[in-house]
């Protein structure tokens, strides 16, 4: 990729003075966050916890510490002469249509726009490529304020229902409806209390998955155990669902029951956590739910896509860290028996395999970019073409589609939705939002590295054209690194407000990921965690030697596992950064498991409670737990939600108070709470407009930018 879009708005720039504001930068009084005794003990080694008592989100003291903090974080922003400008500036941004998840149903077409500055997305419904578009839901109309996501989940066999979810307030509580597509109507299908709830269509209704309902006040913090699996028939209520599959014996696990397209068997998928499953099955005529087992240990991911006469079609990284496709004999499962369909690709990892009636499309990740091919019986691949180096998502459907959907992305492209003929196997253009840019500004690049212990990692790199590499650029270097996420090219309407500045944006595909195929993975979990925070320390460190920034101009930034990526960098190097911005982070390493859904984190962390040397390991780089005293750490900004129940944040609660108790001062150490958000799903717009220009104006105000030129 050679080039970044650019957003271009005819305004006239203005310059804004802030020399009164430069003392009040220095002086914060920060809230006295109560100290209660507490230790926790584990094998031998007694580890105090003073702030445990923040992990009560719903408690009175908890309440008012939140609000004395967010009074503290807002006053400073206040402060900031440009803050506001940034914010309209954003605004303009972020003023265009964002388009996402399509879906097929027979001759309809489903996807989401999300026009301007609406709060959340709107379902539209057309008939076939070039039918008029229809509102088929819009949030608004049911939840005014903004706080509420909908989208489809699943359709019906017959194409005539979709199941709909329901997010409310950024919590991963999810409701789920039923409409009839041709009407448009909503039936009075209700079931709540569900999260991952894969809704598949059996027969006359659909398999679902769902918890027991949590105790009143504990909904966004207990843990949360027995994730069981229930058949609903169409037009019944909740109470009358049949459970299909629960372990008593095991109650940390995802589960989930599907049907296979021509409804001969149903396969159950078991999860303890975020990677691995194991897979079980039975013929659908059978009656009872005994399943057998075809895959079990959890050591590898398993997808079956198809079934045909007692053959299985699998996709899965066993004996393939890149994954390949295979045919399994249920009559003689073993390994030795397999039959390979597509094989593995040593230089590419196989991201995604879609199976129509005459055709597979294969979705590729190869250097962080993805590639799409159709795929025939004799193994050659023709090439999808895409307009350009970036990030494609396929919206699969039923075998007997005649055309897919993907979305197409990359630093200068927006999201945007295309459709495959199936049988020409052409593209065309379907939905692109309309934007003034000048793509020439800018340019990104891909460079390698070497990390700590040799290995060489890519990483993007985006910035105007003609940068002069002098070591003064503001610079904000940005990270994930965990749970197989990978980090592609994408666009962001956000990134602009630091690309016009002068800025650099730097993203680079740390271990954790899988980038490079399972083993990349790997090598960043467990007791190899430490990779990944090296990666992203020598990241810095070439961006430096390089002179594209200084210690002094340099900022990272991560959210939710790249939340912990900053925490960790931060507390380990904190002589590098002069900004840390770790957002919804996972910051107490030796607890993470004892909220929700943390539990399913153990296969990429280990546990505290797992072996002596797995605490230990923890331990030695848990943030939390390694701030010092007296320690000058970078200028700092926290953001979590209130409503945040996958990583609740009292993480990042402990975090602040430890580190305004700890830290020298001479920066500022500030959290910033949202209210009724959570993760970052369904964020509305006022609240994601609000959040982008708070960050910005804390990123050059503390890099040193007392005027700031805003276009």
């Amino acid at each position: 990729m050679n080039r970044i879009l650019f957003l271009f708005m005819i305004t006239i720039p203005f310059t804004i003075s802030a020399k009164k504001c430069e003392k009040q930068k220095q002086n914060i009084s920060y809230p006295i966050t109560q100290k209660i005794a507490h230790t926790d003990t584990y094998f031998d080694t007694v580890v105090d916890d003073p702030y445990q008592w923040l992990e009560d989100d719903t408690s009175a003291q908890t309440i008012a510490w939140v609000d004395a903090q967010d009074k503290v974080t807002f006053d400073y922003l206040d402060k900031i002469p440009y803050r506001q400008q940034l914010k309209e500036r954003y605004k303009e941004l972020y003023d265009y249509a964002k388009l996402d998840n399509v879906v097929i149903a027979g001759e309809y077409i489903f996807f989401q726009k999300k026009e301007g500055l609406q709060n959340q997305m709107t379902t539209y419904i057309q008939k076939g490529t070039t039918g008029k578009p229809e509102v088929f839901i819009d949030p608004s109309k049911i939840d005014p304020k903004g706080l509420t996501t909908l989208e489809i989940s699943s359709v019906s066999n017959d194409n005539k229902y979709v199941t709909v979810t329901q997010n409310k307030a950024g919590s991963d509580w999810q409701e789920l409806s039923v409409y009839e597509i041709d009407t448009k109507t909503k039936l009075s299908d209700e079931l709540t209390w569900l999260k991952s709830a894969s809704p598949s269509w059996y027969k006359n209704g659909f398999f679902y998955s769902r918890y027991p309902k949590p105790e009143t006040g504990t909904e966004l913090s207990a843990k949360n155990e027995f994730h069981s699996v229930y058949y609903h028939k169409l037009g019944n209520t909740q109470d009358k669902d049949e459970l299909v599959y629960k372990d008593p014996k095991e109650p940390l696990s995802y589960n989930a029951v599907y049907a296979t397209e021509n409804g001969n068997y149903l396969i159950l998928y078991r999860s303890l956590g975020t990677y691995g499953n194991e897979i079980y099955y039975k013929k659908a005529n059978e009656s009872g739910w005994d399943f057998k087992p075809l895959f079990t240990g959890s050591k590898n991911e398993y997808a079956v896509l198809d079934d045909a006469f007692d053959n299985f079609i699998v996709y899965t990284d066993e004996a393939a860290p890149n994954k390949q496709l295979i045919s399994v004999d249920l009559n003689k499962p073993e390994a030795k028996n397999w039959i390979t369909l597509i094989p593995e690709d040593k230089n590419a990892l196989l991201e995604g395999v879609t199976m129509y009636k005459n055709k597979v499309v294969a979705k590729y990740l190869q250097n962080a970019t993805n590639k799409l091919y159709f795929i025939e019986d004799n193994g050659k691949k023709t090439e999808i073409e895409l307009p350009g180096t970036g990030n494609v998502e396929i919206f699969g459907g039923k075998s007997s589609d005649k055309l897919f959907a993907y979305t197409y992305t990359s630093f200068n492209y927006p999201n945007t939705i295309f459709t495959c003929n199936l049988e020409s196997e052409k593209s065309t253009l379907f939905l692109k939002p309309e934007l003034k840019f000048n793509p020439e500004d800018y340019e990104s690049k891909q460079v390698w590295y070497k990390s700590k212990d040799g290995t060489k990692i890519s990483m993007f790199i985006v910035h105007k054209k003609g940068l002069i590499l002098n070591g003064k650029n503001p610079t904000y270097l940005y990270g994930y690194g965990g749970f197989s996420v990978n980090m592609t090219p994408s666009f962001s309407a956000s990134r602009i407000l630091l690309l016009e500045n002068g800025g650099v944006f730097a993203m680079p595909n740390l271990r954790g990921g899988a980038e490079y195929g399972e083993e990349w993975h790997k090598a960043g979990t467990l007791m190899q965690k430490q990779n990944v925070f090296d990666d992203f320390i020598y990241a810095a460190t070439y961006l430096i030697k390089q002179k594209y920034t200084s210690k002094e101009k340099l900022a990272i930034a991560g959210g939710s596992n790249g939340g912990l990526l900053v925490g960790a960098c931060m507390t380990q190097r904190p002589d590098l950064f002069k900004v840390a911005f770790p957002a919804v982070g996972v910051l107490d390493m030796l607890k993470f498991h004892k909220f929700t859904i943390g539990w399913g984190w153990v296969p990429d962390y280990g546990s505290s409670e797992q072996s002596a040397a797995m605490f230990n390991y923890l331990y030695g780089y848990s943030p939390y737990h390694n701030l010092k005293l007296n320690k000058k750490y970078p200028a700092t900004m926290i953001t979590t939600g209130d409503h945040d129940d996958r990583v609740v944040p009292a993480h990042s609660f402990k975090f602040a108070a430890r580190l305004q108790e700890l830290g020298n001062k001479k920066n500022p150490l500030l959290i910033r709470i949202d209210k009724n958000a959570g993760h970052g799903a369904g964020k509305p717009t006022s609240k994601i407009i609000d959040e982008v220009g708070d960050q910005w104006s804390f990123f050059f105000w503390n890099l040193g930018y007392k005027n700031l030129v805003i276009k």
